[in-house]
């Protein structure tokens, strides 16, 4: 039976803290899906198909990667894409507590769903979607925060 895993995020953008996790979740399973939720109530500031591109430049090399969007609860696109697991990378405490919520009411209500809590390597743990934005806002350099496949690309749209 095929390991298949979900990787869900925004990924807006993409940054090297999440590439770090999907790399070291790769050998524990036969492939990996990185979901893209849309979340109707939240504005992106990159499109939906330009992540959609990044991600896939980004694991061009990658076979057991894929990359989709989705909507409503990951674990019904867990069930959608028959994956048994959810794999979440964890930067801090807060994010500790918050994973481990939503991981205990996915499991309440599907139990053959496991969550894969990954901790972020420390140089990489301050790095989140939402710093990299804010960065971009300043007009800051991003190159050490994201991957080098779309450092070029990113700029305020």
């Amino acid at each position: 039976m095929k390991k298949t895993a979900i990787f869900p995020g925004s990924f807006d953008p993409i940054t090297s803290g999440h590439v770090d996790i999907v790399k070291r979740a790769l050998p524990l399973f036969d492939n990996i899906i990185i979901a893209i939720g849309i979340n109707s109530q939240k504005q992106s500031l990159y499109s939906l198909e330009k992540r959609i591109e990044w991600i896939k430049r980004v694991f061009k090399d990658e076979p057991k990667i894929s990359v989709e969007a989705y909507e409503g609860l990951t674990v019904n696109f867990c069930n959608e894409r028959k994956a048994d697991y959810i794999v979440r990378g964890i930067r801090s405490a807060s994010d500790f507590d918050y994973e481990k919520t939503i991981a205990h009411l996915n499991n309440a209500m599907y139990p053959n769903i496991e969550t894969i809590l990954m901790l972020a390597r420390p140089e990489l743990s301050s790095i989140s979607s939402t710093i990299v934005r804010e960065i971009l806002r300043g007009h800051g350099k991003v190159d050490k925060f994201v991957p080098k496949e779309i450092v070029k690309e990113l700029k305020l749209s």
